[in-house]
């Protein structure tokens, strides 16, 4: 259980609560607030409402009822002869006048009278002296008060089968407050009308206070439930703003410890380049050397020219020695134009033809084409890509004797540039791309050489990172499939789209 339960608390925390996300769960939270109230209130008040109205209607009829049964109980002691005396009828009279007109002095009663029968019409009689005369005298002329129940004996017309059939109370509701209730009036078991009262029960009195003080403690739970959230809120909104501030402490901290170890990379990478390419410079310099040993008169001209290009590769060497990460306008822009197929024909002739060692095993062939246009790219930068690679060739190849093929061509919009040996190839491991997509060969580190060997595995890499991320070139390698392996840099046209 406690395993579970740190489970939960775990991703619980795993959510990074905002105080964006706090502020919109405050008001979602006060919102249910306020809509529970509401639907409390609309449920309580359907709850007094329907109450209500029952307990006036059974207010109404239980003193109809009681009006009825007065009206029976006196009608049954005071009329067992078939005419009362002048001095019972009387007093019948008065006793019929007091039960009809001392409900009329409740404030909710307004009318009380009597429905009959006469000659297949109905009548109503709201007084004593009528009444006696219809139940005993029988005689013409009684006062029947019609037009002031005219609606009563509408509704009894409605309803008279309804009552004398089943000789049951009946009530009509008119409005919300105004009950119409009939009551069947009997005597000796003779159903000789009904009594008619209309009530008006007036108990909002009542439902105003309950629903007075549900408000009352409504607004006073809502308001130390809002206290309450506010408290949180403040606390919450505390918390998250110390845990924002550390955060964004520790966010500045990281980002300057990953500035401080980018370019710390850099100026490892830098060193490793420049000390990559130090022996390449030392080597050039030799050439130097034997050029000016050997000048005569008859070679001045092409010693000359030699000397200057060594002396611009030395002096781009020496300028990559001040900058780990060179201005891309001294790498590649409109003022160079930079002749692929000549620089390549320097490299082997005045490079790699001049070392003696082993030179009568290694064949070049040129497959050059000459209708391509120069490249924007300073000419020392293209030397820097192209010289590991052909060097990789020269070293890693296994193959005696070795032809390195070097290869130009138009391709649409792209010069392609291949160099290509017959050698044993490349591991099939080492041609997989890499986590970035990138093929392992051109990673950092890596060589073919044997273990044991000291800043190896860097000339690959340096020739793939200036060609992608300085020349803005494609590079790839692939294996032959007579043996070998081919490198392929494609070059945009100086005036095409993908320049």
């Amino acid at each position: 259980m406690r395993a579970k339960l740190r489970q939960l608390l775990d991703l619980i925390r795993s959510y990074p609560f905002q105080l964006k996300h706090l502020s919109v769960l405050f008001l979602i939270i006060i919102a249910f607030q306020l809509i529970l109230s509401l639907l409390h209130k609309s449920s309580l008040d359907k709850f007094l409402t329907g109450a209500q109205t029952w307990y006036q209607q059974d207010s109404a009829e239980r003193l109809a009822n009681l009006t009825a049964t007065s009206l029976e109980l006196i009608l049954e002691t005071r009329g067992q002869e078939s005419l009362p005396n002048e001095r019972e009828a009387a007093t019948l009279v008065q006793g019929l006048n007091i039960i009809l007109s001392q409900q009329i002095l409740n404030q909710n009663v307004k009318h009380v009278a009597i429905l009959v029968m006469e000659n297949g019409k109905i009548h109503a009689i709201d007084e004593g002296q009528a009444l006696y005369g219809y139940l005993f005298v029988k005689r013409e002329r009684i006062r029947y008060a019609d037009a002031a129940y005219a609606h009563a004996i509408e509704m009894y017309h409605k309803i008279r089968r309804h009552v004398t059939g089943k000789e049951e109370i009946y009530s009509l509701i008119e409005g919300r407050q105004t009950f119409h209730v009939f009551v069947p009036l009997v005597l000796r078991g003779e159903l000789v009308g009904a009594l008619y009262m209309e009530n008006t029960p007036d108990f909002s009195s009542i439902t105003e206070g309950i629903a007075s003080n549900y408000d009352e403690t409504a607004v006073t739970f809502s308001s130390l439930i809002l206290l309450g959230l506010l408290a949180m809120f403040y606390i919450s909104s505390y918390t998250v703003r110390a845990r924002n501030t550390a955060q964004h402490m520790l966010f500045e901290k990281e980002k300057q410890r990953l500035a401080d170890q980018i370019n710390h990379q850099k100026e490892l990478l830098f060193t490793k380049r420049i000390y990559h390419t130090h022996h390449k410079a030392e080597k050039v310099m030799g050439f130097i050397k034997e050029d000016l040993r050997t000048i005569s008169h008859e070679n001045i001209e092409e010693a000359r020219a030699r000397v200057v290009k060594y002396s611009n590769f030395i002096s781009r060497v020496i300028y990559d020695m001040k900058w780990y990460d060179p201005p891309v306008q001294t790498i590649r822009g409109a003022m160079f134009r930079t002749n692929l197929n000549e620089l390549l024909r320097f490299l082997v002739n005045n490079v790699f033809l001049r070392v003696s060692s082993g030179s009568d095993q290694v064949r070049f062939v040129f497959d050059l084409d000459e209708s391509i246009a120069p490249v924007p790219v300073n000419e020392f930068v293209v030397w820097e890509v192209v010289e590991p690679i052909i060097q990789n060739c020269l070293e890693h190849a296994q193959s005696r004797p070795l032809t390195v093929t070097l290869r130009t061509r138009n391709e649409k919009h792209l010069i392609r540039m291949d160099i290509s040996d017959n050698g044993v190839g490349i591991r099939s491991d080492l041609l997989a791309p890499g986590a970035n997509g990138v093929k392992t060969i051109f990673h950092e580190s890596v060589s073919t050489k044997a273990a044991g060997y000291q800043h190896s595995g860097y000339g690959c890499y340096i020739a793939y990172e200036i060609a992608t991320q300085r020349c803005g070139w494609l590079c790839d390698i692939e294996n032959l499939p007579d043996g070998g392996t081919r490198v392929t840099f494609l070059i945009p046209q100086p005036n095409s789209k993908e320049a």
